[in-house]
């Protein structure tokens, strides 16, 4: 495992703690199914896959809509799952999230008694959850109930807190107001300044939140989250800055578990092997195995195609360490012995055996920097047994999926090889293209700014990148202002960048989000229910898209960040570049 399917498992779990219960930010995806399965059905497909998220989710929605009012019971079954399943990390948020379900009451006198309690003890944060709770956060009666609370308590902050935090947790526009009031009563109210901030990231008003987090910060110095969270608010939007504060944040709070996720964080976002490399290193050198052990294997895939006796010794040590993660470093230290086995036969012009040792090597799906390196020894070890067919025709094939600028500079040299000149490489790269691009299932979806509806029909003639977010979705966030420098790089008339909001409930964010952002996507509402063919994200996001001028999905089921942004380039030059016999081909 390495660190960005850490990552991502985290922002699942914290997409499903805070945001809606039918969207979950994630670039995990499941096999639509046109009839509606049984509940048992579903039940037995969480049994027989507990670590399939989506399984979980089908049936927590299915039960909902089968079973209003039977809250109690799916508590229950996620109680029985919790103890089925201990080491899962996604039943515990279900089982959260149930609770909540469960605790909500319409009773008058249980009401009552909750209010009572909070009155008592206007400070006590777990009352104020418990009466939030039964009454519902989304219930409209619930803001006359703390308008009261605030008119008996007026100089109490915990009170506007309370029903802030609320609001937070379910990624509610209705927070802002209630943070505002909380910081009016304690302007040293660290936490509610923090939850500002969060706020802020959802309206797209970056500028306004550094500012609250910077009062979080001089309200409560020695809190590392706040300063963690600046940090990291900068990435993408400002590297430089997110680099320096990274650093600046390990060195300041070096015992600090945040230290420790700042150079995880900088690692993983971070565009060159040498940064990555550093940042890993720092983490290896300054910290204790049991902080930092599931960082390494992110080191490892770093060190290995530039360091590869390094990363081997990295095995070992995490091999020997006993907070190795169950058989992982077993499996990396025999990954390590086979890659300097398969380059050493390289090195010796043994290319059949050489293959052959470099075909055993099972990568992650996530490995970042083995990957790539791995292939061209694979080509390299194709083309020195006289098959330079098959080594062209290796890249060729990983390069129409995922271009980038290296792959295409080997498949130049291959394609000589074969007696192709780059106008020849060029023309097998689209016929490649042309295979496996297919027409996208047209929609057409209310346009959140302007009047009427944008359909797929109106982007003929344009490239469309087009990705499905909501504005509570961190990675969504994240990957925006990478998406932004490549698009900037286009005029309007060459290229359209689309955004579908997947979450209804937060509309009201969108346009504000939009408009202080700076990002030039045009915002479209999803349509619950709708069938979406090809262009099926199963409630995920972010889930993008690459579509040509004739309306043919050609790229999709990427994510770019700081280290790829120059394959997201290629592949609109690509389509740009296009031959006219690309668009008139048989699709």
């Amino acid at each position: 495992m390495i660190v960005i399917k850490i990552i991502y498992r985290a922002a699942i779990i914290a997409a499903l703690v805070s945001a809606q219960l039918t969207h979950i930010s994630a670039q995990s995806k499941r096999t639509g199914v046109n009839a509606k399965p049984s509940l048992a059905k579903l039940k037995n497909d969480v049994v027989n896959h507990p670590d399939d998220i989506n399984a979980i989710q089908i049936y927590y929605d299915a039960f909902l809509e089968a079973n209003p009012g039977s809250e109690k019971q799916l508590k229950l079954q996620m109680q029985t799952w919790v103890k089925q399943f201990p080491s899962n990390p996604y039943f515990p948020v279900y089982l959260k999230r149930a609770a909540k379900l469960a605790a909500r009451t319409n009773d008058k006198n249980v009401l009552g008694r909750l209010k009572a309690a909070v009155e008592a003890a206007p400070d006590s944060m777990s009352r104020h959850v418990a009466y939030i709770e039964a009454i519902g956060p989304d219930n409209p009666d619930i803001a006359a109930r703390y308008d009261d609370l605030m008119k008996a308590f007026p100089e109490n902050a915990n009170i506007p807190f309370a029903l802030a935090k609320a609001y937070i947790e379910k990624e509610s526009p209705k927070a802002k107001p209630y943070l505002l009031k909380a910081v009016q009563a304690d302007p040293q109210f660290a936490l509610a300044w923090y939850n500002l901030w969060v706020d802020a990231q959802r309206w797209g008003r970056f500028e306004e939140g550094w500012e609250y987090i910077k009062k979080a910060i001089a309200a409560d110095p020695k809190n590392p989250l706040y300063q963690y969270r600046y940090a990291t608010s900068f990435m993408g939007l400002d590297q430089e800055k997110f680099t320096a504060l990274s650093f600046k944040l390990a060195e300041d709070f070096p015992e600090s578990e945040y230290a420790v996720r700042a150079l995880g964080y900088l690692a993983s976002q971070s565009a060159s092997a040498e940064d990555v490399i550093k940042c890993y290193q720092m983490l290896h050198d300054n910290f204790p195995a049991e902080k930092v052990g599931f960082y390494m294997s992110s080191y490892f895939d770093a060190l290995l195609p530039t360091d590869s006796q390094k990363a081997r010794a990295l095995a070992v040590e995490m091999k020997a360490s006993k907070f190795a993660e169950d058989d992982n470093w077993t499996e990396l230290l025999a990954q390590a012995n086979l890659y300097i086995q398969g380059k050493e036969l390289l090195d010796k012009r043994q290319p059949a055996q050489a293959l052959t040792v470099l075909n055993k090597i099972k990568l992650p799906k996530y490995s970042r920097f083995v990957r790539e390196n791995l292939l061209f020894l694979k080509a390299e070890a194709t083309d020195q047994t006289g098959d330079h067919a098959s080594a062209y025709g290796l890249l060729m094939k990983v390069f129409s999926a995922d271009p980038s600028p290296a792959l295409q500079t080997a498949l130049y040299s291959y394609g000589s090889k074969l007696g192709k000149d780059q106008a020849a490489v060029k023309a097998d790269i689209y016929q490649h293209l042309l295979m496996k691009a297919k027409p996208a299932t047209p929609f057409s979806l209310r346009k959140y700014i302007g009047e009427g509806n944008a359909s797929l029909s109106d982007y003929k003639g344009k490239i469309l990148l087009l990705t499905y977010w909501f504005p509570g979705c961190g990675p969504c966030r994240a990957e925006m202002p990478f998406f932004e420098n490549v698009v900037k790089q286009y005029q309007n008339t060459q290229l359209a960048y689309v955004g579908i909001n997947i979450v209804a409930e937060q509309d009201d964010y969108v346009i504000p989000f939009h408009n202080s952002s700076g990002f030039s996507f045009t915002p479209l509402a999803e349509v619950k229910g709708r069938d979406k063919g090809n262009l099926e994200n199963y409630g995920t996001a972010p889930t993008n898209f690459l579509i040509d001028q004739t309306g043919r999905i050609v790229f999709s089921d990427f994510m770019i960040g700081a280290e790829n942004q120059s394959h997201l380039k290629m592949m609109i030059d690509l389509l740009l570049d296009a031959p006219t016999g690309f668009f008139g081909g048989k699709s």
